[in-house]
């Protein structure tokens, strides 16, 4: 975040058209620094602020910038204007920004690029949302394999002012199938005369152009890879994800996951800048669904009446044995959910993980119980002490099960195990809860008379 005092500075310079010093300013900065001083600014201001960058300065910067704000600063550019953003923008920012723009404007705005840059961008452009193809770039180090070492190396300094990265080279063949990879320090170490084929590691990892986004991050995360090639269904090398993409695919998937997990719908956009309309619309569907959802509640309250009229010391206790089974529940719930977002558990480990959680929960509960049931026996005696323990362990269990269920359940149906969200769980576990409560306290202490 950039200080109050840096902004009304820059501001001030600006409208006193001091430009070089505005130029000088600048040029302090990082580009990631650039960008938090921008979304600090109105719309005229944050275009005149690009104006003063270099081209390449400009667009390392705006592809930081969320789509948003990008959206709103393409919209008062020129075509010729974002036709220089996107010949020095990477190849998979510049897609990202073309589907940014209406379909109208795309013949405008690609008619001053290269040819071969203007089919790289239509091309990557075309993949869907959420697919490792929309992610990807086809900014990539490429050699043959029955070139000498040698060779390859030139071939590397050629390719590598316009390569998103040169510290893993892929090898290809003539239809441009991906046979191999090697390493800058491989190239740099192995002697001169050597083949690329002879060399090269043909044991590749490698993610389809149509997979998911969360699963190629996952990839690069497992085998540490620098970058990841993705290659189409001819086993063709299309383009690569490198590490710092997988990076943002990683923190928007645990994003997403945070958001449903607290029955908040996904943001386009992030929160600070989202309208006020928008975050009441995301956020008013599940809550009205969980208030039907605590009526259940407040039924079993209802239908247990004159039981706790008879003894009003059981209501001291509602609120935290309810609370507790909701607890667990969550608890549960997040350890399964995180487990099946990692590829740690399988629904498969369904029938072994309940009988864990059974035994979990029991201990928890017993532990539990014995601590509120001696305030139990305070308040009410050794009656009520008994009832308090015994729904204790009871709604613990419970609520424990129904969080390591319900994900798992919802994984079946072939829903999202994050919307097994911590309000879900815990209405679903406070319904059960006070009819457990009450339903012990009616056995062991009678009905009143």
């Amino acid at each position: 975040m950039t200080h109050p005092i840096i902004e009304s500075f820059l501001r001030h310079s600006i409208e006193r058209k001091d430009y070089q010093v505005v130029r000088q300013f600048l040029e302090e900065f990082q580009p990631a620094d650039l960008c938090d001083l921008i979304q600090q600014e109105s719309l005229p201001t944050a275009l005149d602020i690009l104006k003063f960058l270099s081209y390449e300065r400009r667009a390392r910067v705006f592809g930081y910038l969320p789509n948003t704000l990008q959206e709103q600063l393409a919209a008062e550019m020129s075509d010729d204007d974002v036709s220089l953003l996107l010949k020095h923008m990477d190849a998979d920012e510049g897609a990202d920004l073309l589907n940014l723009l209406p379909e109208e404007r795309h013949d405008g705005v690609l008619r001053s690029i290269a040819r071969k840059e203007r089919e790289d961008l239509r091309r990557l452009a075309s993949h869907s949302e959420g697919t490792a193809g929309a992610i990807m770039t086809s900014d990539y180090a490429a050699i043959p394999a029955h070139v000498k070492v040698s060779e390859a190396l030139n071939i590397v300094r050629t390719t590598a002012p316009g390569a998103e990265t040169i510290y893993q080279v892929f090898v290809t063949d003539g239809q441009h199938q991906l046979l191999g990879t090697v390493s800058l320090r491989e190239l740099i170490l192995a002697p001169q005369t050597a083949k690329i084929q002879d060399i090269m590691t043909t044991d590749i990892v490698t993610v389809s152009v149509d997979a998911a986004q969360e699963d190629a991050a996952k990839i690069i995360s497992r085998y540490d890879l620098l970058a990841l090639p993705v290659i189409d269904s001819e086993s063709r090398l299309v383009g690569i994800i490198t590490y710092d993409d997988a990076m943002d695919v990683a923190e928007a998937e645990a994003t997403e996951d945070m958001h449903k997990s607290a029955t908040i719908g996904n943001l386009d956009g992030n929160f600070r800048d989202a309208r006020l309309l928008t975050l009441y619309r995301k956020r008013i569907v599940w809550l009205i669904l969980l208030v039907f959802g605590n009526l259940f509640s407040g039924a079993g309250i209802a239908f247990f009446e004159d039981m706790i009229a008879a003894y009003v010391v059981l209501v001291f206790f509602l609120p935290v044995l309810v609370g507790s089974g909701g607890n667990a529940g969550s608890q549960a719930a997040t350890l399964v959910i995180r487990g099946l977002a990692t590829g740690d558990v399988d629904l498969k480990d369904w029938g072994r993980l309940l009988g864990r959680e059974l035994v979990i929960a029991s201990g928890l509960g017993l532990t539990m119980a014995m601590a509120i049931s001696m305030v139990g026996h305070f308040r009410g005696g050794d009656e009520i002490a008994l009832v308090v323990g015994l729904s204790m362990v009871s709604i613990v269990i419970v609520g424990s099960l129904v969080g390591m269920c319900l994900p798992f359940i919802l994984n079946r149906l072939g829903w999202d195990p994050a919307t097994a969200s911590a309000p879900l769980v815990t209405t679903i576990a406070d319904s059960a809860g006070v009819l457990i409560y009450f339903s012990i306290a009616t056995a062991i202490l009678g009905l009143p008379v």
